[in-house]
């Protein structure tokens, strides 16, 4: 079955403006109540904080939180929503139309697994969103601004404005602190293509707020965002175009793991254009007219909505930084040293608004820090991390440490275990034979220096690896961990047992045949 074949409600929109705001539902209104409450009153307290945190995402809440439960007067301020990135335009409402779109396919590709193929598979595109803004509305209560005031944390509402080394001013208030916490976040950036801005353009930060699946859609970029997205809305019945500037997706990824996510968006019937330039978007009518470049070729393209997913800068401005002599640029954010110290050295940074790797459990690990070394004098170090992140199109493409090309560059001898997940047990039951395990160690030990996943589930399977580097396990000690069978994390283990086989040098065979013999 094609995607051809897969019925979905009409697109009626006809070239208006991308939503700005999601449907003002129940599930909305009860998410509002929870992050932005509109009777909500900002504390009023004269005395000196301990701690004032600026953004109220990830990162802030982390902070926040902790430090009030370690006995700090706390004030944490928002200037919109409660939950950041993560809950209100990130990981929760991808992940939430994700799973829908893998149900999609499962269906349309029941046979595989020696199942009937529905005779008629309807998109419900409206229902697929109602269920994300429920799920939002329901992981909104955790840190609500309610149960961020019980835990002891002040909660303001509005714009944070530094008025000198130690005051923030928000909402006509002047607070002082004696230690602060940047945690602002990051926005999504604007492609500078011509008409783009004129036709109008979707983001992470209003694409979730459809209400009709758009027919042809183009994505822009093929990062994490613009692939895990491209993929879900083609499984949601849309004809997806993806326009990537590089020869692969994921640039940063090893080449094979890029590969198989490549033939994999093929498969779904997504249009894949790499080595390929957006350079113009006009408006003909209800269409959204885009022109493209390739190896010198130009070409154009008819869609009803754009996509932008080339990557994200850090929120900066308005913060009238300069007054707390705190530095920065607009690309690379709040400058800090490895204890995510500021130029001021009452004032810390945490997140996306510093740091190169903008994931949400980067930002709580950094957050961590912050706290410890802002509060408690604490001497820990942003290098000594070791973050693994994953990309969770399908099959989901999870990383952690070096890649092999990292190491050369540094003249690290290292070897390489694979395992193909088409020989994993599990793998093969499940249907799911596509990707594979790779571990790299440095040579002539088992210390484990990096690892790539590509599965199913390789964003839960890459966990037990950042375990294992994170707690300086090697390779030979996970050949004695004994897994459930089966599971599809036993390709850990292969690759493990791969290595301990690599230790029987022809004179340890030769002794322990002497042995045996004796």
């Amino acid at each position: 079955m094609t995607n051809s074949s897969l019925q979905q409600e009409p697109a009626t929109r006809n070239g208006q403006s991308p939503p700005s705001a999601p449907p003002d539902d129940r599930f909305h209104r009860a998410l509002l109540h929870d992050v932005h409450p509109a009777a909500w009153r900002n504390p009023k307290f004269a005395g000196k904080y301990n701690l004032i945190v600026i953004g109220a995402g990830p990162g802030g809440i982390t902070a926040a939180r902790e430090a009030a439960a370690l006995g700090a007067k706390v004030a944490l301020i928002e200037r919109n929503f409660i939950g950041g990135d993560r809950l209100n335009v990130g990981c929760v409402p991808s992940k939430a139309i994700i799973r829908t779109a893998r149900l999609y396919a499962e269906m349309r590709n029941a046979d595989s697994v020696g199942a009937q193929v529905p005779g008629r598979i309807g998109i419900g595109f409206a229902t697929v969103m109602e269920r994300m803004q429920r799920i939002q509305a329901r992981l909104s209560r955790a840190d609500s601004a309610q149960r961020l005031s019980e835990a002891g944390v002040d909660v303001y509402f509005g714009e944070a404005r530094f008025a000198g080394s130690d005051t923030v001013e928000v909402a006509g208030d002047k607070l002082r602190f004696r230690k602060a916490l940047i945690a602002t976040g990051a926005r999504p950036l604007t492609p500078p293509i011509p008409g783009l801005a004129k036709a109008g353009y979707l983001t992470n930060e209003n694409v979730f707020n459809l209400t009709e699946c758009p027919r042809r859609l183009l994505v822009i970029g093929g990062g994490p965002l613009g692939c895990e997205l491209a993929q879900a809305f083609c499984r949601f019945g849309s004809h997806v175009i993806i326009a990537q500037d590089d020869p692969t997706f994921l640039p940063k990824e090893e080449r094979d793991a890029a590969q198989v996510l490549s033939d994999a968006l093929a498969r779904d019937g997504v249009e894949i254009h790499l080595n390929t330039t957006v350079v113009g978007v006009r408006l003909d009518g209800t269409r959204k007219i885009v022109d493209l470049v390739c190896a010198g070729n130009t070409f154009s393209v008819s869609v009803d909505e754009i996509l932008a997913g080339i990557g994200r800068m850090p929120i900066v401005e308005g913060m009238n930084l300069e007054s707390a002599g705190v530095r920065y640029d607009t690309k690379t954010g709040i400058h800090i040293n490895d204890f995510l110290q500021t130029s001021n050295r009452r004032i810390y940074a945490a997140g996306d608004v510093c740091l190169e790797y903008k994931f949400t459990h980067v930002a709580e690990a950094s957050a961590h820090i912050a706290v410890r070394n802002a509060l408690f004098l604490g001497r820990k170090r942003l290098s000594a991390l070791t973050i693994p992140w994953c990309t969770y199109t399908d099959p989901e493409i999870a990383h952690i440490g070096l890649y092999v090309r990292e190491a050369r560059e540094k003249d690290i001898p290292i070897r390489t275990f694979t395992v193909l997940m088409h020989d994993v047990d599990r793998a093969v039951t499940d249907g799911e034979e596509e990707g594979f395990v790779k571990i790299h160690v440095r040579d002539g030990t088992d210390r484990i220096l990096g690892a790539t996943v590509v599965a199913r589930h390789a964003g839960e399977m890459i966990n037990g690896l950042s375990l294992a580097i994170t707690s300086g396990i090697g390779l030979r000690a996970l050949a004695r961990v004994i897994h459930t069978y089966p599971t599809q994390a036993e390709a850990i283990k292969m690759a493990a047992d791969a290595y301990n086989r690599t230790r029987l040098t022809p004179t340890l065979k030769s002794l322990t045949k002497r042995w045996l013999a004796w």
